[in-house]
């Protein structure tokens, strides 16, 4: 794929996405047919943040993760990561009684990494690269993946408690479909993307790199948790965001140095 249609193929993903999504849910209202609601409830809660990974993805500079490799961290990261994460909680919750918000973020900040360091350990034992801007990509995959479930658990529970209301099921898929690429997403991709800058190029600089970064991760993750209201939001997905697309821009320059300096080794 040419470096012009990787830049703009996150639009095609939105489009079609946006475009199943309308169809799917003018033939549930339609129909009144239940069959549907899996199909609205998945591609509800999966557009928005595919199409931030294909966005991410094509900002790497000239390196492309493999589908493949991208693919298995959504799917296990998602799957491995909700289930350890809820486990976790569950088990915390039963003990303390209680389960502060801090918890909550260390908890799933945590269990969401654990496809990326297999994906890791993987390249490492395989003699692979590894870019920092891969890491990235897995981490914001693993995240988008984590996301998508917990946004259909939402759905369903919004499906249930409203005893059918497919307006309650869309609002709770517009809200956190929209907040997706700044939550889960961008928070993974960060935390990922640090370790392999540590691994790629070991230091104290970068072991304390990749402490902050996933201090400063749970952090956001707590706020997100704790407070309400749209201004916060607002404010702690323009620092997700940004912190996510600095970070690239700095991995981006790694690999060309890495370019730079192959023909002379």
């Amino acid at each position: 794929m040419g470096d012009r249609s990787r830049r703009w193929a996150w639009v095609g993903v939105l489009v079609v996405g946006l475009i199943l999504y309308l169809a799917v849910l003018r033939t549930l209202v339609r129909t009144q047919n239940p069959n549907f609601v899996p199909a609205l409830i998945l591609l509800g809660a999966t557009v928005a943040p595919l199409t931030f990974l294909t966005f991410a993805q094509a900002r790497t500079g000239r390196w492309q993760v493999p589908a493949s490799v991208l693919v298995t961290s959504a799917f296990f990261g998602g799957v491995i990561g909700t289930v350890v994460a809820g486990t976790l909680e569950y088990d915390t919750l039963r003990g303390l009684g209680a389960l502060p918000m801090l918890f909550v973020a260390l908890i799933e900040e945590s269990a969401k990494l654990i496809v990326p360091v297999v994906l890791l350990f993987t390249a490492l034992a395989q003699h692979r690269r590894r870019l920092p801007s891969d890491g990235l990509v897995i981490g914001v995959a693993a995240g988008m993946g984590f996301a998508a479930l917990e946004t259909m658990g939402y759905a369903f529970t919004a499906l249930l408690n409203s005893q059918g209301n497919i307006g309650a099921v869309e609002q709770t898929l517009f809200i956190r479909g929209l907040t997706a690429p700044a939550g889960h997403t961008a928070w993974t991709g960060l935390t990922a993307g640090a370790l392999w800058a540590l691994l790629a190029s070991p230091s104290v600089g970068r072991l304390f790199g990749f402490l902050g970064t996933f201090g400063g991760v749970v952090v956001l993750h707590t706020l997100w948790d704790t407070f309400s209201g749209w201004l916060v939001f607002v404010v702690l997905a323009i620092v997700s965001i940004g912190w996510l697309f600095w970070e690239l821009h700095r991995y981006r320059t790694f690999g060309d140095r890495l370019v730079v300096q192959r023909p002379s080794s």
